[in-house]
């Protein structure tokens, strides 16, 4: 027997998948190859499908756990059985695989058939009714459990709407309260209410969206101008600081002076000369001939009343011994020009 497999995922619980795949009459209202499944009864009954040719056979119901698989076996016409499960990937997710073992028809001729394509062709066929399924059960309303209210069913490349089906499909449809032209007529109105309903809230979502991103944008500008305020507010409290402490350094700091304000002490800056301080033609700098210990401060002058060193006239104490210090002497000697070495040579 030739094996076949195919699987789908379905964006639906597995409760719900598990039911409506189990309504077998509706197939030709969604899928292609299959023409025909009537009921005998509710374990046994008729299949007609067309691939490589037009086949039948019946079938009864086996090996069925709910929500987790269904089996048959044939009982006439085509040889075949097959298993379909259904395992839970989440709460709205379901993989669905199917797997199918049949006997070709007509002995060598039909595994020579088989073996040329016909396999291939026939899970081809498979997959894309497969997905038909998945389809009609996505566009069923949430918790649908009759495929009647799903809006992919009656698709354009169903059987029923290709007008492919048996006349004993055709009588079961007619027979079904659910087919009958006034039902017919409220589903296809029913149809379109959900897809208005549909398509008024995708356009709510979408202006909710819309205002959304607006208002996030809004946001976002006004974080921004924020974000900018408080920046200019930061540059100028640090230009403030900068400047403040530019003023304080400039009003703290000290003009360092040539002569005392240097680093390797008092006239360390002063230019040199060829003979050094025995230079006595130039002034090497202001005061020099001050005692180092009467200029400690740079700029510093002597009171205004005081006598210039230079104009102090001191009398030699060799010169007082001699004359004495009559009270005469000294008047005398107060009138003279001081260091007159030559008329007091002659005096005596």
């Amino acid at each position: 027997m030739s094996e076949h497999h195919a699987s789908v995922t379905i964006k639906a619980p597995v409760n719900q998948v598990y039911t409506l795949f189990t309504h077998f009459n509706d197939f030709p209202k969604f899928m292609s190859f299959i023409k025909e499944v009537t009921y005998y009864d509710k374990q046994r009954s008729h299949w007609v499908a067309q691939v490589a040719g037009r086949h039948e056979w019946d079938a009864v119901n086996e090996d069925w756990i709910v929500d987790q698989q269904i089996g048959w076996r044939s009982t006439s016409g085509l040889n075949n059985t097959g298993k379909v499960k259904f395992q839970p990937l989440g709460p709205d997710r379901t993989m669905l695989d199917v797997y199918i073992n049949y006997e070709p028809p007509a002995g060598v001729i039909g595994k020579t058939a088989d073996m040329l394509g016909v396999e291939s062709r026939f899970e081809e066929v498979l997959q894309k009714d497969l997905n038909n399924f998945a389809h009609m059960v996505e566009q069923a309303p949430p918790g649908a459990l009759d495929p009647m209210q799903s809006h992919y069913l009656f698709q354009g490349d169903s059987a029923v709407a290709k007008n492919e089906t048996t006349e004993r499909q055709q009588q079961s449809m007619t027979n079904d309260p659910m087919m009958s032209q006034q039902s017919m007529q409220q589903r296809q109105e029913t149809i379109k209410q959900e897809i208005a309903q549909e398509w008024q809230a995708e356009q709510h979502q979408a202006a909710q969206r819309e205002q959304l991103a607006q208002r996030a944008h809004q946001q976002a500008q006004e974080q921004a101008s924020v974000l900018q305020h408080q920046a200019d507010l930061d540059r100028q409290a640090r230009q403030k600081r900068e400047a403040a402490a530019h003023t304080e350094t400039a009003s703290t700091q000290q003009t360092l002076d040539p002569i005392q304000g240097t680093l390797g002490g008092r006239n360390a800056s002063m230019e040199r000369t060829a003979l050094g301080e025995r230079d006595a033609r130039n002034q090497r700098f202001p005061h020099e001939e001050e005692d180092p210990m009467l200029a400690r401060t740079p700029g510093g002058e002597h009171n205004a009343g005081s006598t210039p060193v230079e104009q102090i006239e001191a009398e030699s104490p060799w010169q007082k011994s001699i004359r004495g210090n009559t009270e005469e002497q000294e008047t005398t000697e107060d009138q003279r020009p001081p260091f007159d070495t030559q008329k007091d040579t002659n005096e005596r």
